[in-house]
């Protein structure tokens, strides 16, 4: 990918800084859109002089998106949200999004696209992201026939809002809700293994047209999910099952009152509660290819990774002992 020049949409969230760090690794250059490009000051460092391109865009405004992707031989969308807030909604920023990104892709002649979708991603789903996810994809699909769309399971590493977000809560809650009794299950990818995903998919032809569904080296319930938290964090809190009876109204609760609040997320919505109903692991069925068909065969497991930034959250932090 010498001198291609790749343009990073999201480039400056969880998984697309993962993107640039190894798409500059790899020699390309890097343009990254961003509504206030120096707040990614952070960004250029991770390639040589010059190689990092941060650019003012907005992807509510085409014509920004346009000027963003002039000379772009690749293009990665990143751009996702996991609950709405004020005027970012899914339907605006995951399926308007894309249809934006990847029309003016096709009018600017790009020839690869890469769209960082989900597990799940169904027009059919009763949850807003899973649709607005599948809404994409099309969206893509249409503009870009020989895009490439990723479809992670839960994405760890040092900033993920999934190990992060309940370690900190169980720092004050005296209590962890297993929703839905903790049986959904779910195969966590490391972000480093999906940034080397992408960077495939925009080089391998055997790629193109083609979704893929990545997960990593095992499955877990939720339930072993969050006793693994706990047992990194050096917190010791019962974990109670909440019945998705309960734990639907209390989610759309208390979505409905962190939307009034600028500061923080929910930490938890109906939506979420919607897409704990079901499996979030890779399709068994052969219809859509894994992380292995990409090249991407040594995956990080979240034993090696996690306890790199899970210590933050322990009582006497990195001098806690260590979890057995």
């Amino acid at each position: 990918m010498q001198r291609d020049l790749i343009v990073v949409f999201g480039g400056s969230g969880f998984i697309g800084r993962q993107v640039v760090r190894a798409l500059a690794k790899r020699g390309a250059a890097v343009r990254v859109p961003m509504r206030v490009p120096h707040l990614g000051h952070e960004l250029r460092v991770m390639g040589d002089v010059g190689q990092i391109q941060l650019f003012q865009a907005n992807i509510r405004n085409a014509e920004s998106v346009k000027r963003a992707l002039k000379g772009a031989t690749g293009v990665v969308n990143c751009v996702g949200l996991l609950s709405e807030k004020g005027k970012q909604s899914f339907q605006l920023i995951q399926a308007d999004g894309a249809a934006t990104i990847a029309r003016a892709a096709k009018e600017a002649g790009v020839q690869r696209f890469v769209q960082i979708s989900a597990i799940g991603a169904d027009a059919a789903s009763k949850s807003r992201y899973a649709r607005t996810k599948a809404a994409a994809e099309t969206a893509v699909r249409a503009a870009m026939p020989n895009a490439t769309i990723l479809r992670p399971s839960i994405v760890f590493g040092p900033e993920d809002s999934f190990f992060n977000r309940f370690a900190d809560m169980a720092k004050f809650a005296p209590a962890l809700p297993l929703i839905g009794g903790g049986k959904t299950k779910f195969q966590p990818v490391f972000v480093g293994d999906v940034a080397e995903a992408v960077c495939a998919a925009l080089t391998r032809p055997d790629a193109q047209g083609r979704t893929y569904e990545l997960g990593g080296p095992r499955v877990y319930t939720f339930k072993e999910l969050l006793a693994f938290t706990l047992a990194q964090s050096a917190r010791k809190r019962p974990l109670v099952p909440l019945p998705f009876f309960l734990a639907q109204p209390l989610g759309v609760l208390l979505d409905w009152l962190f939307r009034l609040n600028p500061f923080g997320d929910a930490p938890l919505t109906g939506d979420q509660v919607t897409l704990l109903r079901t499996d979030n692991i890779v399709a068994a069925d052969g219809e859509v290819g894994t992380i292995a068909d990409l090249g991407v065969v040594e995956l990080e497991t979240i034993e090696t990774i996690a306890p790199t930034y899970l210590w933050r959250f322990r009582p006497h932090g990195q001098f806690e002992a260590h979890p057995a």
